[in-house]
């Protein structure tokens, strides 16, 4: 067993050495820039502090471990392109030939996608979220938020909303190689909406509007995914009839 596992593993480690090369490479660079590209994070943090408050660190080697978080955050947002390619170039030899064109889109489409979310996220989640937290019980207390706090609670965040955004790319390559149809999804949706607010609660804040600013947007996606699904492999016709016939027998019973 372990001999025909063998090669894939192989395999693996091959696309997972060069996606962690591309991952350190592109955070050598961004370390060089580690400053502006704090300074853009911190943004929406400094847009709703009340006056006389300030990011501050509270730990000698915060602002050195701070700069590296950055560096490797904006690396590993760079390298995207990098490592899905490497996923699909995994996954490949399993594919038909036909579905091996598929790689540009799947890279183009999954990068473009994660990066949305993160947008998503940067552009209105944080301010509204952190304004919300900043300023309740602002009145009590004196906002001084950590630095290393704050780069952790985002990044967490931007990569949530990332993959977040990456359902309907999933879906969409799924429903080409046959593994999922509409009604599938349909079938699933209760349970999805369960499994959403619970990926929602993990990672977000421990705050409920948050958790709803997250899962609301993916509720839509998985929506989204559903009419993906029926436009690139719908379900047969007469799986639906069949559904339908025996839930109105059900009803007369």
């Amino acid at each position: 067993m372990f001999e025909d596992l063998r090669p894939h593993l192989i395999e693996l480690r091959k696309r997972l050495v060069i996606s962690v090369i591309a991952v350190i490479v592109c955070f050598i660079i961004c370390f060089n820039f580690w400053n502006p590209l704090l300074a853009y994070m911190t943004a929406p943090l400094k847009a709703v502090l009340p006056s006389g408050s300030n990011i501050i660190f509270t730990q000698v080697a915060e602002p050195f471990f701070t700069a590296m978080k950055v560096a490797f955050f904006a690396g590993l947002m760079i390298s995207l392109p990098v490592i899905f390619w490497q996923f699909w170039l995994f996954v490949a030899p399993g594919l038909y030939d036909n579905e091996k064109k598929y790689v540009i889109p799947f890279v183009l489409s999954a990068t473009v996608m994660f990066l949305a979310g993160a947008a998503f996220c940067y552009y209105f989640v944080v301010p509204v979220g952190f304004h919300f937290l900043i300023t309740f019980g602002g009145e009590l207390f004196q906002a001084l938020p950590s630095i290393g706090d704050y780069v952790g609670f985002f990044t967490k965040l931007v990569v949530a909303f990332g993959i977040s955004f990456e359902l309907p790319v999933v879906t969409f390559f799924l429903a080409k190689l046959g593994m999922v149809d509409d009604k599938a999804l349909k079938g699933f949706f209760r349970y999805a909406i369960v499994a959403i607010f619970i990926f929602a609660a993990i990672m977000t804040p421990p705050d409920i509007l948050s958790q709803f600013m997250l899962a609301v947007p993916l509720i839509a996606l998985y929506g989204l995914s559903i009419l993906i699904a029926k436009m690139v492999n719908p379900a047969p016709k007469d799986d639906d009839e069949d559904d339908e016939e025996e839930s109105q027998e059900s009803k007369d019973e």
